[in-house]
């Protein structure tokens, strides 16, 4: 599913708990190599491809897009769903893609969304997802010798503070200004572990390519951002254009209100924002909304001393927790406490990130007042991530994503105290998928030393040896704190 219908991706089919070892045995080989494919930033279409000499990787051709019959949707158990007619699609066709990486429809930006955060509740749960523009990009076969270059987005999702899902999505702009999807790579865990690809799909291999969004919306507009009955399937008609909305910094104009349709025929409203792409979802009590996107929401001053206080107060608590130095713990909260109240008195919070970064901060008040040293160690890594993210505005998001990393290093120690294995298998997810974010951005020679601890805490994790992932977590925070920028 696209970034666009993340919200009911977070929410799967209940599944049977599996550890990593069990994974390797139940889900089999075959999905270590996908994860392994996917980010290499390759994958099989694209050099099939190459390999058959399938022509220009820059499809500049109109094609007829093939769409499913209605015995198709019949076969799926969709024949009732009420889809519209095909007077009313924009997607039956696709121009030409000549410059197909530079995607800039204001209403879906991907070139000019190096890093999003969006968040919300699913199920009950805190929900947050990072949003990132990795620099590979993938050629896809997506017609009998037409091929198309798709920018990559990674999408990860948290649920509760732990990995849920990551897709790597593939998008790329026609000539009209519309905006396609090419397909996606999914990975969903459970206790901390890949337990299916659920949602995977590739143009070419599995279906057609589909729109995700219109060159110029109009209100009675449909287009089918995902188009594969009986594996992905969703309708959505422009019910509103020219909307405002109110966004990170103020009001942003010119928004549309899209009405999806899904395959179990339920609707929702989602928002699409001018310099955000999707901006709200709402689907049968869970919400996912965009909290801050950079460049978009960048500002160009130094971070704030407030929200500085709250990183170094978020680690300075951790470290004495750990040491329950609990008079010490509790007046670094006040200090953070007070800085956070006048930082949300300057007014510059966006909205979004407010209500979360209050909770984990009464999270680790609490915590710390009952002198819980893992679970006060573990809220104040909630609030050092939190910190980050309102960091985001004034800070390269590389460097974020560095933070991040050395972030999870550290969550290994906390969950390694906590003695809890799938916590930890989670927490090597996480860093696998950070790294491939900062990479390009890093000595090759850094790299190939994080690439191997990376591997170490891998099987550390597979063997649950706890000891030695703590060490190897140690290991890793070094590596990153020496690493030189890329040559």
């Amino acid at each position: 599913m696209p970034w666009t219908t993340s919200i009911r991706r977070a929410d799967p089919p209940s599944r049977p708990t599996r550890r990593w070892t069990a994974v390797l045995v139940s889900v089999g080989l075959a999905v270590v190599l996908a994860v392994t494919a996917a980010k290499s930033g390759g994958g099989a279409v694209a050099r099939d491809a190459a390999t058959r000499g399938a022509g220009p990787c820059q499809d500049t051709t109109t094609t007829k897009v093939p769409q499913p019959t209605a015995a198709h949707l019949e076969a799926a158990g969709l024949a009732k769903l009420p889809v519209a007619p095909d007077a009313r699609r924009v997607d039956l066709v696709a121009p030409p893609f000549s410059d197909p990486t530079s995607v800039t429809n204001p209403l879906f930006p991907i070139s000019k969304l190096h890093s999003v955060i969006l968040n919300g509740r699913v199920g009950g749960e805190p929900f947050r997802v990072e949003t990132t523009l990795l620099p590979d990009t993938r050629v896809i076969e997506w017609r009998p010798g037409q091929c198309v270059r798709t920018l990559v987005s990674q999408y990860v999702a948290y649920l509760d503070g732990r990995i849920e899902e990551v897709a790597l999505d593939f998008y790329a702009q026609a000539d009209d200004g519309s905006v396609w999807y090419f397909g996606e790579d999914v990975y969903n865990y459970q206790d901390g572990a890949v337990a299916d690809t659920s949602g995977t799909w590739l143009a070419g291999k599995e279906g057609p390519a589909a729109m995700i969004m219109p060159a110029d919306p109009k209100v009675g507009q449909v287009n089918r951002p995902e188009n594969i009955p009986g594996l992905v399937f969703e309708e959505v008609a422009v019910k509103e254009t020219g909307k405002t909305v109110a966004g990170p910094r103020g009001r942003v104009r010119g928004a549309i209100v899209g009405q999806e349709l899904h395959d179990d025929g339920s609707f929702s409203d989602k928002v699409f924002a001018p310099g955000y792409g999707e901006f709200f979802t709402a689907h049968e009590g869970d919400v996912e909304a965009l909290a801050l996107a950079v460049p978009t929401d960048t500002r160009k001053a130094p971070v704030p001393v407030e929200i500085r206080t709250l990183l170094r107060g978020a680690y300075g608590v951790g470290a004495a927790a750990a040491a329950k130095r609990w008079k010490a713990a509790s007046a670094t909260v006040a200090k953070m406490a007070a800085a956070w109240k006048a930082h949300r008195a300057a007014g510059d919070v966006p909205p979004r990130l407010v209500g979360p970064t209050s909770r984990v901060l009464g999270q680790l008040a609490r915590t710390v007042k009952a002198q819980q040293s893992v679970k006060a160690r573990d809220a104040a890594l909630d609030v050092a991530l939190a910190a980050l993210d309102l960091q985001l505005q004034y800070r390269r998001p590389a460097a974020i994503d560095r933070a991040r990393f050395d972030l999870w290093a550290r969550q290994v120690l906390v969950d390694v105290a906590a003695r809890d294995p799938s916590a930890v298998s989670g927490d090597v997810a996480t860093l696998e998928w950070i790294r491939d974010r900062i990479a390009r951005t890093l000595h090759s020679v850094d790299v190939t030393r994080i690439d191997t601890l990376l591997e170490e805490l891998r099987v550390n994790a597979g063997d649950e040896d706890l000891p030695a992932a703590a060490d190897t977590a140690r290991a890793l925070r070094r590596a990153l704190a020496r690493a030189r920028p890329a040559a």
